[in-house]
């Protein structure tokens, strides 16, 4: 069943028939042809397998988990491609990442997105645990969905990262997060993710070590 699932997401990915001067690949999601230019140079500038899980997460669990008129921000959101299709699916999205890759992130939200979704997406510098109650008042940001794929790997800003969490998840919030398991030291982020949040397997992908979780503030998963 697994290798079955894996093979059907796969599939939503296509490339170009002729070389073009930007490097882009094809998506197939909610209806739409998405086209992603990326870039070799960043990993945040290319599309990681756990975006396409959570893409068709998304699509295939629309009643369940409706996004029409629903307030979502997209955490190291990259190319972009988790947004584009909880655009297309009728969210009102924020993509953020760093700054560095927000002139990509914008191209590939705004080409695959305009006069196509009922609310426009906006693109938002976030680097995580830096001015967060400046850029992301509480007060004013309520986040009905937080989306992240591939967000814990090898790199320093784990801390950053769960603070972010916390900042950002109010106690209705549902977190949807795609996580590619690599090292132990992204086994221990779960384990501290968890002293904070509740957390549930909604799909495992062993071919591809790739987990989807969904996760609340302690004690309001069943509330």
């Amino acid at each position: 069943e697994d290798e079955e699932i894996v093979a059907e997401i796969m599939k939503r990915r296509f490339f170009p028939a002729l070389i073009t001067h930007k490097p882009w690949e094809g998506f197939r999601f909610a209806g739409h042809e998405i086209r992603i230019t990326e870039s070799t140079d960043c990993y945040g500038a290319v599309v990681w397998p756990s975006a396409l899980v959570l893409c068709y997460f998304l699509e295939t669990n629309s009643k369940q988990y409706t996004l029409v008129d629903k307030n979502v921000i997209e955490i190291g959101a990259g190319t972009g491609l988790v947004s584009i299709v909880a655009s297309l699916l009728g969210a009102l999205v924020i993509a953020t990442d760093l700054p560095e890759l927000l002139g990509n992130l914008q191209h590939n939200v705004l080409q695959n997105t305009k006069l196509k979704c009922k609310h426009q997406p906006c693109v938002k510098e976030l680097s995580w645990g830096i001015d967060l109650e400046k850029n992301f008042p509480r007060s004013s940001c309520h986040f009905d969905y937080i989306m992240a794929a591939d967000v814990v790997y090898h790199h320093p800003f784990l801390d950053e990262l769960l603070v972010t969490f916390d900042h950002l998840c109010e106690n209705d919030t549902v977190i949807l997060w795609a996580m590619k398991f690599r090292l132990d030291k992204e086994n221990q982020f779960v384990g501290r993710f968890q002293t904070l949040f509740d957390l549930e397997v909604i799909s495992n992908f062993p071919s591809l070590n790739i987990t989807l979780y969904k996760a609340m503030r302690k004690g309001r998963m069943k509330a």
